[in-house]
This record gives C-alpha cells, sequence and structure tokens, in this order.
C-alpha cells in the first residue's frame, strides 16, 4: 500500500512539472521571460502558486529547463544530418542541415514552442544564452562549418568558412524573423511543408554557388574591382564624365 501510494505521488508530481514546463514553453514564447509571471505560468497548468518554487526553485530554473526541454525536442525531431546515411556529400549535408533548421523555427505543432522562445532569447537575452550556446548553438556552428570547410576545399580560411555559415543561417533566419512582413507582402506564402521545401532547395542552391564563388581564387582584375573606394571616389558622389576635346575653329 505504501509503494502503491509512494507511486501514486509519484506520477502526480512528474505530471504537475510536465504540465509546468509545457504551461511554461506558451506564455514565455507568447510574452518572454521578463514579462511572463508564476502565476500565469501555474494557472496554464492548473497547478497550485507554490508549484513551481516546488519543483524548480524559481521562474529562471524554470525557464531553463523550458529551453533545454524544447530544444531536446526538436533536435530529436529534426537532426541536423535528417538521417542520412555515412558518407553523404558535403552538399547533401548542407541540403539536410538547411531543412533541419527551416524545420525546426518553423514548426507548427501546436506545441512546437522552439522557434519562437530561441527567437525571443536572441532578442532579448537573459543568463541562460550562455548555456544554450555551449550546449546547442556552438555544437551546430561546428557542424556546418565543417561542411562549408569541406566545400571550399584545401586549406579554407578560418574567417571565409566563418562568414559563409553565418550566411547560410542568415537566410533561413531571414524568413523566420521577418514572416510577419513576407506573409503580407506574398499572402500565397504559408511556410508549410510544400514552401519550406522549395526554401530549402533555394537557399541550398544560393549558399553552394556563394560558397564556391567565394573560395574561387581572385584574379588581380577581380581584386581591384573590389578595392575600396577612396574619399573622393564615393559610391554616392557623381562620377565625372570625360570631357570632350574642343573643336578648333577654322575661319
Amino acid at each position: 500500500m505504501v509503494a502503491a501510494a509512494q507511486l501514486k505521488n509519484d506520477t502526480s508530481a512528474a505530471q504537475t512539472r510536465q504540465a509546468l514546463i509545457e504551461a511554461g514553453g506558451a506564455v514565455f514564447a507568447e510574452i518572454g521571460f521578463h514579462n511572463a509571471t508564476v502565476r500565469e505560468i501555474c494557472r496554464r497548468a492548473g497547478a497550485n502558486i507554490a508549484a513551481v518554487h516546488y519543483h524548480f526553485g524559481d521562474k529562471e530554473a524554470l525557464y531553463r529547463d523550458v529551453l533545454a526541454y524544447y530544444q531536446t525536442r526538436a533536435h530529436q525531431k529534426f537532426p541536423l544530418d535528417l538521417g542520412l546515411k555515412p558518407g553523404a556529400s558535403a552538399p547533401e549535408r548542407l541540403r539536410a542541415f538547411v531543412r533541419a533548421y527551416l524545420l525546426r523555427i518553423f514548426d507548427h505543432s501546436s506545441d512546437a514552442w522552439h522557434g519562437k522562445l530561441i527567437s525571443r532569447e536572441m532578442i532579448d537575452p537573459t543568463s541562460a544564452l550562455d548555456a544554450i550556446i555551449v550546449e546547442r548553438i556552438r555544437p551546430q556552428a561546428q557542424h556546418l562549418a565543417g561542411i562549408v570547410a569541406e566545400l571550399v576545399g584545401g586549406q579554407p580560411d578560418p574567417e571565409l568558412v566563418r562568414l559563409c555559415s553565418f550566411s547560410v543561417v542568415s537566410q533561413c533566419l531571414f524568413y523566420h524573423h521577418c514572416q510577419p512582413v513576407l506573409c503580407r507582402l506574398f499572402p500565397d506564402q504559408k511556410y508549410d511543408a510544400e514552401d519550406i521545401e522549395q526554401l530549402a532547395a533555394h537557399i541550398t542552391e544560393f549558399s553552394l554557388a556563394a560558397v564556391r564563388a567565394a573560395a574561387r581564387p581572385r584574379s588581380s582584375k577581380d581584386r581591384e574591382a573590389e578595392k575600396p573606394l577612396g574619399p573622393k571616389q564615393s559610391a554616392l558622389s557623381p562620377r565625372r564624365l570625360p570631357t570632350r576635346p574642343r573643336r578648333l575653329r577654322h575661319d
């Protein structure tokens, strides 16, 4: 009897804890960490106001656990390689990375808060950001950098690899962060499964072409064209047209 009662209590405690995490995910995603209240989270979870303190200690600890929970779910659902076979080519791995990234941030499941939570953390960071970088973002960045370095070939310049990697991720984030504007400009864009596949294909093809172009040896003419304009040759300054030689009059 005692063991059965203990098991029931443990099950109830686990259910309450999970309810708080799910309610916290919704509230933090909707209004951010700083505006969220323990009272509202407990109300949505159907839990006592003291439940957060009992299970997590405080709101900040709950927030860290919420982030960890939804990040783990997103990574399990959409791993970086999306199940590619070992030995896949660099272009195939880049396509898988882009697709996985887009699928995570555009996950339309009813309780998929990963994209919104991370977006809010980027805009208004908390003390949880350092752990996110160590546990999730840095390994992900290293994974992408390895793909880009292979695409560049040889002994790639670390700065070139870094910039190309940033450009790949930036394209993905643009569609997520600017979604409210893009949906108004292009109402047919729904960012559903079909749209995401098209985006993944475009970003991959665009990035492959850009990386290969960036890795191509520059000719002296290219380097001359890439030199920054001097103060008297601003791109916004009107260019002086060459004057025509005056005709001599013969009277």
